[in-house]
């Protein structure tokens, strides 16, 4: 059985190229009956914050995106000991007695200020006896894995996305397993726990693709099955460096495009559609057919760009997707997202007025948050102040413009306060005024919405209700009668 785990550090905020690591594990599990392994490795101490812990889950949660197992690293260090042990006993690895403070002692990468260092002679060659002879005597020491070097071997492995992978031992250094304090280094902990929640293949981001080699070392030295491995592209800013908050700030977390007012599978679409190309022409995608279709043939070798810039922070693309969902969904679920938007925006609006609205703005939104300015009249209690020429219809004047909104007051208060016998009311009073039904209905918006670009009028009107209607085009008629003007000019 396949089994595919996300191995997020909780030392920041959930990045978009992390959740899009987890998608692709997760389809690849979902579509082949896998099982979707979380383990969070939590070995840093030191950075870890809960604070960051709880950013992971939250990410997740928002997308939907389900797991079937879940381990904390740092509740498994006596099997990274154990590991290291092995492979010491093996004779695979040696202990490293270099005092803690000299250049380089526990570095993984074991770099010399003075250039690169493969390893030290004169730890490498000690005899197993003074070895542990010394740790016994209570010496602090590093274990190393011992890379071959008398006779350099060639590391390779296959790469689901980049294809054959191979390295010379002659350029590996000797790398910690175990730091002097006896905690597991990041290349023994997650190859450990690898090894022991027999994962089969290994996706992650190509930035860990260098690592793979030492890794390979490991899987063998440690006796486990090496599993497959798929490393994904990066995802760049406009400029191609690699997004990290520090740089491009909160556009690359996950919770930013939740607060925004993305839908869960409309951003989850996105992300697969960063490095990732399906066999067909479509870029709007269901959950299922994401599943369905996902596969690492189609993942690209390409870093994917991000694109925003300072005036416009999320992807134009990441922004059509959303929209395209929210006019593709049904009314009923569209509204259920809407609701808890306008109701932590502090206003008062139960499920059953949202439904009437949903289909009126349903069209005229692109994230979710979008309701708050384009149904804003809905919910006030008091129109922000316009301008009273807004009132002027096309090819009309201020006159024109009060001789509606007095029919409007004359007919509403009898008129069947439905789409139809608004629109059957209202069209009938054009045609008394000799005005263009166009006419006649845009000082009406203007007054009941507050601006000319509004949702579908009868509907609008129909939502808002015969008391509000009437309040809102009476103080509009007031505010024309303010200037001089009088309906029978």
């Amino acid at each position: 059985m396949i089994r595919v785990r996300f191995a997020p550090s909780p030392t920041g905020y959930l990045h978009i190229g992390s959740a899009r690591t987890f998608i692709f594990n997760w389809l690849y599990a979902r579509r082949h009956g896998g099982t979707m392994i979380l383990r969070i490795d939590d070995t840093d101490i030191e950075r870890n914050t809960e604070e960051s812990l709880n950013s992971i889950f939250d990410g997740l949660n928002w997308l939907g995106l389900n797991w079937d197992e879940q381990y904390r690293q740092s509740e498994r260090l006596a099997l990274h000991k154990q590991i290291a042990e092995t492979i010491l006993a093996k004779g695979l690895a040696y202990r490293d007695f270099t005092p803690p403070n000299a250049a380089g002692a526990e570095k993984d990468d074991a770099q010399h200020a003075s250039g690169a260092w493969l390893f030290n002679p004169g730890q490498r060659e000690i005899s197993q006896e003074e070895s542990d002879r010394r740790a016994a005597a209570g010496e602090k020491f590093v274990v190393r894995f011992r890379v071959p070097r008398e006779v350099p071997e060639a590391v390779t492995f296959t790469d689901l996305v980049y294809g054959e992978q191979s390295k010379s031992t002659a350029d590996i250094e000797d790398f910690a397993l175990l730091r002097s304090d006896g905690t597991p280094t990041y290349h023994l902990a997650s190859c450990a726990d690898d090894v022991d929640l027999r994962i089969t293949h290994i996706v992650r981001g190509q930035d860990h693709l260098t690592n793979t080699f030492k890794h390979v070392l490991i899987f063998k030295a440690a006796g486990g099955e090496t599993p497959q491995f798929a490393h994904l592209p990066l995802l760049v800013a406009p400029n191609g460096a690699k997004l990290s908050k520090r740089i491009h700030g909160p556009v690359v977390s996950v919770t930013t495009y939740r607060d925004a007012g993305f839908l869960p599978h409309a951003f989850m679409n996105f992300l697969c559609l960063l490095g990732w190309s399906p066999k067909n022409d479509r870029e709007q995608m269901t959950r299922d057919e994401l599943t369905q279709l996902f596969s690492f043939e189609g993942v690209n070798r390409s870093n994917a760009v991000v694109n925003f810039t300072d005036e416009d922070p999320f992807d134009a693309k990441a922004v059509w997707l959303n929209a395209e969902t929210i006019r593709t969904m049904a009314v009923p679920d569209l509204s259920a997202e809407l609701l808890p938007v306008v109701q932590a925006a502090g206003i008062a609006v139960d499920a059953a007025k949202m439904l009437q609205i949903t289909p009126l703005v349903q069209e005229r939104i692109r994230l979710l948050n979008d309701v708050l300015q384009v149904a804003d009249f809905f919910f006030a209690t008091e129109l922000a102040p316009y301008e009273t020429t807004e009132l002027i219809p096309k090819k009309g004047d201020l006159a024109m413009a009060a001789r509606a909104l007095e029919k409007a007051l004359e007919v509403l208060p009898g008129a069947d306060f439905t789409h139809d016998g608004l629109e059957s009311a209202l069209r009938a009073s054009s045609t008394d005024l000799g005005i263009k039904a166009g006419q006649m209905f845009e000082p009406i918006r203007v007054a009941v919405c507050g601006r000319k670009t509004a949702p579908p009028l009868f509907g609008t009107l129909e939502v808002l209700g015969k008391e509000t209607c009437l309040a809102r085009i009476a103080k509009a008629l007031a505010k024309l009668t303010a200037t001089g003007i009088t309906p029978l000019n």
